[in-house]
Parts: structure tokens; C-alpha cells; sequence
């Protein structure tokens, strides 16, 4: 996939699907010259292999940024646009700047650095993160993350079970959802939690 190129970014996003919390995304440009062993797709590791690969990453990556995009902006843009968002935002902060991105297929379009269009010459893959150990990459440092986050959130919110379901439509978060209803960090325009809001004017007034 590098065909000459020096600076290969490889972007990916976590927690698209979740019903909570912030979508994570991450970029990360490897260095050649240093290999790190084990690194695939986020989904097929363990949570202590992807700990243990986040750290090596992070250490000998030649430049790596992870962003959020919490709920509230998921909500006003669609997911869809806030994961595009986030990995603009993300490949924006590295430095160097890469020569080419690779994505999770995801087709980027709109402004990045400083409000510039992005014109970086770029390839969405179809299971890019099981094609690309760039994106790979960009996988386990999203994950790693979001789900340290969603640690967090179960703090402040244990009735969701966050720490084990990491905020995803679960039995059990699904069931706490309708016993207790959403909480803030909840993304509204998603079902069902849209379901369990409660109505702007619950009650009618006669006369």
C-alpha cells in the first residue's frame, strides 16, 4: 500500500454503533524502520493485547492523534458525517502531515487543517482494518480509548453497565434503558433510545 510513500496514515473510528457516549477516532503513521509485532484488527485482540499494542503504538508511531466527537455533535451531524469529522479532525493534528491516508471505508471529503479542503491523496478499503496494519493501528488506539472512556461513564452512570456493554444495545443496557430512561451522555437521535425520552410536554392542559 505505501507505492513510495513516506507518511502513511492510517485512520479509523470506534464506537459508530453505540448508543452513549463519544465516537473516537484515530490516526496513526507508522514508522518503517520499527516493527511492532500483533498488531491487527482492534475487534480480534483481547483487551490486554490491545492495552499492551496501544503503548507500543503510542511509543514508536511517528506521529499518532486520537479525537472524540461527542454526542451532542453525533446528534446534530448523523454518525456517519461525525466519524468523517473525526478522522479529519485527527489526521489534522499529526505531525508530520501524511503523504497518503488509508481508511476504514470511509471516502474523505471537507476541510481539515486551518479549514483547508482536504486534498491528500487517500483510498477507503473495504475491512481496511484487516487489510491495512496502518489502520490497524488507528483501530486499537480508537478502541482503547473509547473504551476507557465508557469506563469512566460507568462511574457516573452505573445503572447502564457501561464498563462491561461499552455502551453498545446490550440486553442488559437496553433493559436499563427502559427501566431508568437516558441519561445526558445518551445520543438522542439514535434508536432506541429516541423511544425512551420523555416528551417535551408530557402533560395536556383542558380549558
Amino acid at each position: 500500500m505505501r507505492q513510495g510513500r513516506e507518511r502513511v496514515a492510517g485512520c479509523d473510528e470506534a464506537g459508530r454503533g453505540a448508543l452513549i457516549g463519544p465516537l473516537y477516532a484515530a490516526a496513526v503513521i507508522l514508522d518503517p524502520r520499527h516493527h511492532i509485532p500483533g498488531i491487527d484488527d482492534s475487534k480480534k485482540l483481547s483487551p490486554d493485547a490491545r492495552l499492551g499494542l496501544d503503548e507500543e503504538i503510542r511509543l514508536h508511531a511517528l506521529a499518532w492523534q486520537v479525537v472524540a466527537v461527542e454526542a451532542p455533535e453525533i446528534d446534530e451531524l448523523n454518525v456517519y458525517e461525525a466519524s468523517r469529522q473525526a478522522m479529519l479532525r485527527a489526521l489534522g493534528a499529526l505531525d508530520p502531515a501524511p503523504d497518503f491516508v488509508l481508511t476504514d471505508a470511509m471516502p474523505l471529503h471537507g476541510r481539515w487543517r486551518d479549514g483547508e479542503p482536504f486534498r491528500i491523496p487517500h483510498r477507503a478499503l473495504i475491512h481496511g482494518d484487516a487489510r491495512s496494519v496502518s489502520i490497524a493501528a488507528a483501530s486499537i488506539l480508537a478502541k482503547v480509548a473509547r473504551d476507557a472512556r465508557m469506563v469512566e461513564l460507568h462511574q457516573l452512570y452505573p445503572q447502564y453497565a457501561l464498563a462491561k456493554n461499552k455502551g453498545y444495545g446490550t440486553a442488559d443496557h437496553l433493559a436499563s434503558l427502559a427501566r431508568h430512561g437516558p441519561c445526558p451522555e445518551h445520543r438522542k437521535t439514535f434508536q432506541p433510545v429516541k423511544d425512551y425520552l420523555l416528551p417535551l410536554f408530557p402533560f395536556s392542559h383542558v380549558g
